[in-house]
């Protein structure tokens, strides 16, 4: 169903500096920037205005290339929550928007139904922060700290978690599946305001997990339970995958 457009921005923050994949943002799938691909899912999940926040001429030029909506941001910014709160501010200095996605730019095989589930945890409930996990039933593959685990109350008959703790351990022990943390967000407007006011936390450093930030501060985070993870790029081998998956082979 679509939503009023005022009521939610989501926004995807792109830069070209990445380690293992220089200039991801703008790798060809199928005759498209990846970052195109991106914002193509969350027009398709129709909740409302999309906006690339970057600090590339480049970047914002193959957005606007294709009749979307990019802003130039600060270069400086240290997270994509500081980033999107900058773009926010210009795009919606009259604070009309109440909810707003953190969308990371390296998912162009997004299903438009994940950002549609980060929304409605918000508009029907009380949390503050919403975001997304997948069952991991292989604790060989929930001990790679790259992949970060969720450890979360059952909310009953809703699908979803209250978020106690993410943590790139084997946690928590015993039987039980494990829960594989999807990087998508949806914030209150008032929540992002505050999230990115704060200092970082004692165990967001320790983990190098923004979120935590949230969880010490005492705000809460709900996460909806989605089918997948979406394929993330980070490597030339996701890249080669993405590419197979939007090439449907």
């Amino acid at each position: 169903m679509a939503r009023d457009s005022a009521t939610t921005i989501t926004i995807i923050p792109a830069r070209m500096a990445a380690t293992r994949l220089p200039g991801k943002p703008l790798a060809d799938i199928g005759g498209q920037p990846m970052i195109v691909h991106v914002r193509n899912c969350a027009i398709e999940a129709n909740i409302g205005r999309v906006i690339v926040a970057t600090d590339s001429v480049a970047i914002a030029g193959a957005i606007k290339a294709v009749g979307g909506e990019a802003i130039l941001t600060r270069a400086d910014h240290a997270s994509g929550s500081d980033r999107i709160a900058e773009a926010l501010q210009i795009a919606d200095p009259d604070k009309e928007a109440e909810f707003v996605i953190n969308l990371q730019g390296d998912l162009p095989a997004l299903d438009p139904a994940c950002l549609r589930a980060c929304i409605e945890i918000l508009e029907s409930g009380n949390a503050d922060i919403s975001t997304l996990a997948a069952i991991e039933p292989d604790a060989d593959a929930a001990s790679d700290p790259n992949m970060v685990k969720v450890v979360g109350t059952p909310m009953p008959d809703s699908g979803r978690l209250r978020a106690l703790y993410f943590t790139r351990s084997l946690a928590p022990g015993g039987d039980g599946p494990y829960y594989h943390h999807i990087g998508i967000y949806a914030y209150r407007r008032t929540a992002l305001e505050k999230f990115v006011a704060l200092p970082p936390s004692v165990l967001e450093q320790r983990e190098r997990l923004e979120q935590l930030r949230a969880l010490e501060a005492g705000m809460r985070i709900d996460v909806a339970i989605v089918d997948g993870c979406p394929v993330g790029v980070d490597t030339p081998a996701d890249l080669e995958l993405a590419r197979n998956i939007l090439a449907g082979s």
